[in-house]
């Protein structure tokens, strides 16, 4: 029915196409023709100028006279004989490392730092006391000094003194002081009001702590903790004025090798104690490069005490022992401890441990210009500079081969702190310096004595007072 076939293919040209095609012409396209010059200038007029002091005669007359003088042969003999020798020691200096980092100070060492007063006590001296505190009054310009013992071990019932000297004062006398306050025991601490001038808070031997009002003309005791279950058993190494959020004003902060660290209110004539803590071993968060040993319920022995100046929760605490732990006020945490018949529960306060030293801690000082920076001493002879925010120090520098009994940061400058030794010697470092040498030394005197305390003058930024074992000195920079 279907059948294949094969037909031939057709095909339809375009009749467009070959109309476009048609229509095609070329065009073209060129811009215009470029001109070009060429331009020159040339300063044609040239000046030389030359000015001279001497004239030309005077100056080959000296060259003449010079050449004279060298052509000795006893000058010429004399450098054929030594320039090999001063060629050798050159060489050497170059090649030397012995001074690298050092920079030069043409100013005289005697000028920048000067001892303004040496302030004495004859009952004092008389009897072998040592100073063992001071500290500026708010004003910045009364220096008081507490007397006591720190050669002797045993418990004593030595009689002491608290001294003033006002530097303002017109008759100052350096051997009689302003006031003398006679105390029953020795004083182990003192610090000064930081708004109320006459009013000074310190720590006794006996445990003690006693507020004096220097403004009175009989009796300068306004308030004292006595012998009770609430004050110290030990020494009182150190007190502090804290400022108090609940009720305004200030409270004293007390700390002893007892281990207890006390808050106590000043209401009006008499010390009321606050709030206590307790620093137990076992109850004291181990780091990861802190390794303790506990066995069986031990006390921490405090011996020193710093407050930050940025957080007011936040306290420092020293021991004997080389502790060194960050603590809280705001610590609800009960201690574990026997009840003495405390007016107070004592509370735990430690929240973080550095890393253990390997002695005593004398002294701990919060830097007053970074809230993380602070800085301890003690019978190691090294400087620490810590940081809130790591176990490990941040700096390690060597003061000395001996103790330090107190470094302070300066309330002026932020990267400068002291440190007075049991060598005498009290060294001042500046960290911007780039430098681990101090920045300037205040010398050890003729008689060797120990440098047992010092304090920078809030007010006055160039006085530093610096108690000596027998006499303390205020110097001046």
């Amino acid at each position: 029915m279907f059948n294949d076939d094969v037909v031939d293919s057709a095909s339809v040209p375009s009749l467009w196409r070959l109309s476009q095609q048609s229509e095609k012409d070329s065009k073209s396209c060129q811009t215009r023709q470029l001109q070009s010059a060429d331009a020159e200038a040339q300063c044609v007029i040239t000046n030389i100028c030359s000015t001279q002091t001497e004239s030309k005669d005077q100056d080959e007359q000296a060259y003449e006279l010079n050449s004279q003088e060298l052509d000795k042969p006893e000058l010429k003999h004399f450098l054929d004989r030594v320039v090999e020798s001063v060629i050798r020691e050159l060489v050497r200096n170059v090649r030397s490392h012995a001074f690298d980092g050092f920079k030069v100070n043409w100013e005289d060492h005697n000028e920048l730092i000067s001892c303004l007063h040496c302030l004495q006590h004859p009952g004092a001296k008389e009897r072998g006391l040592h100073v063992t505190c001071v500290s500026w009054n708010c004003t910045g310009s009364v220096v008081s000094c507490g007397f006591g013992r720190i050669d002797d071990g045993d418990w004593s019932t030595e009689k002491s003194f608290v001294c003033t000297w006002n530097l303002n004062r017109k008759g100052l006398s350096p051997t009689h002081a302003d006031l003398v306050i006679d105390v029953p025991s020795a004083v182990t601490a003192l610090c000064c009001h930081p708004e109320q001038p006459a009013l000074i808070a310190g720590g006794l031997y006996s445990g003690e702590v006693v507020v004096w009002d220097t403004s009175r003309t009989q009796d300068t005791v306004l308030a004292q903790t006595g012998i009770s279950a609430d004050s110290h058993r030990e020494p009182v190494y150190k007190v502090s004025w804290v400022p108090l959020q609940t009720k305004g004003g200030f409270g004293i902060l007390s700390a002893c090798p007892g281990g207890r660290v006390l808050l106590w209110n000043l209401d009006q004539n008499s010390l009321i104690l606050s709030t206590g803590y307790a620093l137990v071993l076992q109850q004291v968060p181990h780091s990861s490069s802190s390794v303790f040993k506990t066995r069986g319920s031990s006390n921490i022995g405090v011996t020193a005490l710093a407050r930050s100046f940025f957080d007011s929760d936040t306290f420092l605490v020293g021991s004997e022992g080389g502790l060194l732990l960050r603590c809280s006020f705001s610590s609800q945490k009960m201690a574990i401890v026997p009840s003495d018949g405390q007016s107070v529960p004592l509370r735990a306060p430690t929240v973080f441990s550095f890393r253990k030293h390997s002695g005593p801690i004398h002294s701990i000082h919060c830097s007053p210009f970074h809230r993380n920076l602070f800085v301890i001493g003690g019978t190691d002879g090294l400087v620490h500079v810590h940081s809130l925010l790591q176990a490990n120090p941040v700096l390690s520098l060597r003061v000395c081969d001996s103790y330090i009994f107190q470094v302070q940061w300066s309330p002026s400058r932020p990267l400068v702190f002291a440190a007075a030794t049991s060598q005498g010697e009290v060294q001042i470092f500046d960290l911007g310096h780039g430098s681990q040498r101090p920045a300037a030394t205040i010398e050890k005197d003729s008689s060797g004595q120990a440098s047992t305390c010092l304090a920078f003058n809030s007010q006055n930024i160039h006085l530093l007072a610096v108690g000596k074992a027998m006499a303390p000195s205020a110097y001046g920079s």
